[in-house]
C-alpha cells in the first residue's frame, strides 16, 4: 500500500506537487494519469525516496522508504528504464542487484526468463534497444519478489506483444494481493490495465476514483442510429426532448435520450432501424475533458498559431 498525507514539492517558486493525499490499494491495478508537467514523476520520485517533499508525507507498506531494510523486497520500481553502467550486461546488473540483498543468483535467472531477456542476457546493456532497455527494468523491479510495483510508462518503446505482457504482468501480480501502481501516456492500456486511476494536473489530484467512475461521469454520452426513415425517426426524437444531429454517413448522433428510448420511439413511429448502438465517452475523452485546465500547451493553441502563421504568411505574400 501506497499513503500520502498532504504531499508537497517546490523547486523554488515553482509548485510542482501541492498538498496531495491519496491511498494506493493492493489487490488492484490504479492508473497515475497527467499532462506532462503535471507532478507524476515528481510524485514516484518522492515515493522512492529520491526527492524530499517540501511538505508532508509518503509511506509504502507502512513505513517511508528510506526505513525499510530491504527496500527491494518491498517496493519494486521502474523510474528510468536503462538506469544501468552499459558496459555490464544485464545478467551482471541484476547479479550486482541481488548481491545487495542476498538474493539467491536463481531469482536472477527467473527473472531473465520471465521478462524476455534470455537471449540478450550476456549483452551490454549500452547496446539494448528501447524495448530492451525496459524489460530489463521490469526484471529489477521484480528482482526482489516485492509486495509493491511502482513503474512508470513501463509500456514505453516495447511491441504490441510486450505491451500485452506488461498488461497481464500488472493484473497477475494484483491478483496475488500486490500493490500495482503505473502510470502511462497510452489512455487505452490504462483501461484495458488498470482498475482504479489517480488523474494530477498542475500538481493537483483532480480524479481518485475507478475506471468505470470515470468514465460514467464523463459529458459524452450519444446514440448512434441509422434508418432509411431517418428523417422520419429524427422529428420523432425532437419531440421527445432529445438533441438530434446527422453524421456525415447518414447516421444519426442522439443526445439527451438512451438507447432503449430510442428504440421504443422508433417503433411506435413504424421507423425501421438498421442500427442502434449506445456510446460513451472513452478513457481518453474523460482525462482530456478532466484535464482540459491543466495542460500547459493544447493541440488547439497549435492549430491556432499555425493559422495565424499561414494567414500571415499569405498577407506578406500578397503585398509583394
Amino acid at each position: 500500500m501506497i499513503e500520502a498525507h498532504g504531499l508537497t514539492k517546490r523547486y523554488g517558486p515553482k509548485l510542482a506537487v501541492d498538498d496531495v493525499t491519496f491511498t494506493v490499494q493492493p489487490g488492484i491495478v490504479t492508473g497515475f494519469l497527467g499532462p506532462n508537467g503535471a507532478g507524476k514523476s515528481t510524485t514516484m520520485r518522492m515515493i522512492m525516496g529520491l526527492d524530499r517533499p517540501t511538505a508532508g508525507t509518503v509511506t509504502v507498506n507502512g513505513r517511508p522508504y528510506a526505513q525499510h531494510r530491504a527496500p527491494l523486497a518491498e517496493v519494486g520500481a521502474l523510474l528510468e528504464a536503462k538506469a544501468a553502467h552499459p558496459g555490464r550486461t544485464a545478467r551482471q546488473h541484476l547479479q550486482a542487484l541481488a548481491a545487495t540483498h542476498a538474493i539467491a543468483p536463481a531469482r536472477v535467472d527467473e527473472v531473465i526468463e520471465l521478462t524476455g531477456l534470455g537471449s540478450v542476457a550476456r549483452k551490454r546493456v549500452g547496446g539494448f534497444s528501447l524495448g530492451m532497455g525496459q524489460r530489463l527494468g521490469v526484471a529489477v523491479a521484480l528482482l526482489g519478489d516485492p509486495r509493491t510495483l511502482i513503474l512508470d510508462e513501463p509500456v514505453n518503446g516495447l511491441d504490441p506483444e510486450g505491451v500485452l505482457w506488461v498488461r497481464n504482468l500488472a493484473k497477475y501480480l494484483a491478483s496475488q494481493g500486490r500493490t500495482v501502481f503505473l502510470s502511462s501516456h497510452l489512455m487505452s492500456e490504462v483501461a484495458l490495465t488498470a482498475d482504479h486511476v489517480l488523474v494530477i494536473g498542475k500538481g493537483r489530484i483532480l480524479a481518485d476514483m475507478t475506471v468505470q467512475d470515470l468514465l460514467d461521469g464523463a459529458s459524452a454520452r450519444t446514440v448512434r442510429v441509422r434508418s432509411p426513415q431517418s428523417g422520419v425517426l429524427a422529428e420523432a426524437l425532437r419531440r421527445e426532448g432529445a438533441e438530434v444531429t446527422a453524421g456525415d454517413d447518414g447516421a444519426l448522433e442522439v443526445a439527451g435520450v438512451d438507447a432503449a428510448r430510442v428504440g421504443e420511439t422508433a417503433a411506435a413511429a413504424g421507423v425501421v432501424l438498421h442500427e442502434l448502438t449506445p456510446t460513451v465517452s472513452t478513457l481518453e475523452e474523460a482525462y482530456m475533458e478532466l484535464t482540459a485546465d491543466a495542460v500547459e500547451y493544447r493541440s488547439e493553441d497549435l492549430a491556432e498559431e499555425m493559422a495565424e502563421d499561414v494567414a500571415a504568411a499569405t498577407a506578406e505574400g500578397g503585398s509583394r
